[in-house]
């Protein structure tokens, strides 16, 4: 029986997804504009010459797009399987009846239309969300993140070992921190809400240009612990010394990943072009 209710719920989920598409684009051929569908793993080349890119699905698919977007097209999220509250508490003790969180996504079928009504009419805003920018050995990696960043040994199991510190102007802000843990995640405001969060950081305004860091699973941090969580301003870098063997960093999830042996440099900062998004209104008020 749990078998089949799981099954059920997997399926309205892909049916609810599928029709919230479906009403979009209804609600798209009403309105004098043109516009083109691309389902996101089709994706493969910079989105150019367009006014708007609107996302339907969850914060994935937000995430995904903003790898193609630069700082002059703005972006608007539809979280199309909103989660519902009354069948999370139904299924609770089943199981995780959670659908999409869509935390920088502003619409929903419900409001889609007004909202496309308001940015066609210039009635609404979108607002600078910072994202960061990774190096490595000085050459800056693409595309820039707009949650987060992880570094890490391949294997979860193995430890990770580095040194960080952040800079401003080529001088040291802080003392050099020599880490082994299970890795080192740095989030953007946007992602704060995210793994962040749930490692024990905090939610960031959204506007924030900072970037917070924190280490994961620090083995005998001692006198250093204060230092396992913290801030990179924006006049400052964060710069991370490998010293394993080998070693991934993942962009926004794992699947932009590349890849970092030992005495390898990487660099982060939120010194890379800001996404122009229409946020949510609880978000900014």
């Amino acid at each position: 029986m749990k078998l089949l209710q799981v099954l059920k719920y997997l399926d309205n989920r892909r049916l609810v997804h599928k029709e919230a598409i479906k009403f979009c684009q209804n609600i798209l051929r009403k309105k004098l504009v043109d516009w083109e569908a691309v389902y996101r793993f089709n994706l493969s080349r910079p989105i150019r010459d367009v006014d708007l890119v609107v996302t339907i699905g969850g914060d994935g698919t937000l995430l995904q797009a903003s790898h193609f977007v630069d700082n002059s097209i703005p972006v608007l999220g539809v979280n199309s399987d909103p989660t519902q509250a009354k069948e999370v508490e139904e299924y609770s003790e089943e199981f995780d009846a959670s659908r999409s969180t869509g935390f920088l996504c502003a619409a929903t079928i419900k409001n889609f239309e007004q909202i496309i009504d308001d940015i066609l009419e210039n009635r609404a805003r979108p607002f600078e969300v910072s994202r960061m920018s990774v190096t490595l050995n000085s050459k800056e990696l693409t595309p820039y993140a707009l949650n987060d960043v992880l570094i890490a040994h391949p294997c979860p199991a193995t430890v990770s070992r580095f040194s960080f510190r952040t800079k401003k102007e080529d001088q040291s802000c802080s003392s050099l921190v020599h880490c082994r843990s299970s890795g080192l995640r740095v989030s953007t405001a946007a992602g704060s809400t995210a793994a962040m969060l749930s490692a024990g950081g905090f939610a960031m305004p959204i506007l924030s240009k900072d970037l917070q860091y924190i280490v994961r699973e620090p083995i005998a941090p001692g006198a250093y612990n204060s230092l396992m969580h913290g801030i990179v301003k924006p006049e400052e870098l964060m710069e991370i010394a490998w010293y394993c063997k080998e070693g991934l960093i993942y962009i926004d999830g794992s699947h932009l990943v590349h890849s970092v042996q030992y005495g390898d440099i990487i660099e982060l900062s939120s010194n890379a072009p800001k996404l122009k998004v229409f946020l949510p209104s609880h978000l900014i008020s």
